[in-house]
């Protein structure tokens, strides 16, 4: 019973952090239809920004939630102005225009942190389960993973807010004609796509530690669970988190994490090879 309990410890954390690194692109690319390659990139800097702001005597849990999703929001929101918002429409450029913004966000962070990994002590110290012992930080993720999502649902369904965006990525014309700003929502909405990706980065950097390239290794599993889980953003971030983090988790338990990144893979290529428009393509079809 304590090994079933610590491997079910293991898988939650698993699917909590499937679901915080894709989050913020559900976001950007389910509700915007922009696809954001530079999205490792932004987990990247948030992790350098909770370290950076802890060695300059914040503290860690102030850096993570709240330095980390601030900066790489307001991050966003440039990218958005400056970048993003002449290439809606045309999805080649804006990957294009995103892959370099990538290339060079890894050069200037290689240039002034250099090509090591950095990282932070996770807090939180360690729990007993009968004769195993894990981190309590796990748990920590894993609550991270259900307020975020839970706080992304009742956003974009309970709030005027929500509505807005809503209304707006399904019909900007509509939208300006009842006296709403569209570029202002698109700035607003890519800056907390992004914000919620910094927030990723940043609760995941005592764990993974942080280096220039570290997106790369983050980009691909973003991607593989926001289509797998479909068009609904909270539904189906959370029912691809569950199925990719359980396979994922239990076969490296059984295995290697190699094999475990494998069985992700395959388990992504099947699901897409079924259910081409994803899970909630197929099921969930009313859900947000």
């Amino acid at each position: 019973m304590d090994l079933v309990a610590l491997l079910a410890i293991q898988v939650l954390y698993a699917i909590a952090s499937l679901a915080l690194i894709s989050v913020g692109l559900a976001i950007i690319f389910g509700m915007m239809r922009v696809i954001n390659l530079a999205h490792g990139e932004f987990l990247m800097l948030g992790g350098y920004a909770a370290i950076e702001a802890t060695r300059f005597g914040v503290s860690i849990w102030i850096s993570m939630l709240v330095v980390a999703p601030i900066l790489v929001g307001l991050i966003g929101v440039l990218v958005e102005r400056t970048i993003i918002r002449w290439l809606y429409g045309r999805m080649i450029d804006t990957m294009l225009a995103t892959w370099g913004l990538s290339l060079f966000l890894v050069g200037l962070t290689t240039a002034v942190f250099g090509n090591t990994t950095v990282g932070l002590s996770a807090p939180l110290g360690s729990f007993e389960i009968g004769a195993y012992r894990t981190s309590a930080y796990t748990l920590f993720v894993i609550a991270v993973g259900l307020v975020v999502l839970g706080g992304v649902f009742a956003v974009l369904r309970f709030t005027r807010l929500g509505l807005i965006a809503r209304g707006t990525m399904q019909n900007a014309n509509m939208a300006a004609a009842l006296g709403v700003n569209p570029g202002r929502v698109y700035a607003v909405t890519f800056g907390v796509g992004a914000a919620l990706t910094g927030l990723a980065g940043a609760v995941l950097a005592p764990v993974s530690g942080v280096f220039p390239t570290i997106g790369v290794a983050y980009v691909a599993k973003s991607f593989i669970t926001v289509i797998g889980g479909g068009a609904a953003i909270v539904t189906g971030v959370g029912t691809a988190s569950a199925l990719f983090g359980a396979i994922n988790q239990i076969v490296t338990y059984a295995t290697t994490p190699v094999f475990g990144e494998v069985a992700l893979l395959a388990a992504a290529i099947v699901l897409i090879r079924i259910l081409p428009q994803g899970i909630t393509g197929r099921y969930f079809r009313r859900s947000l």
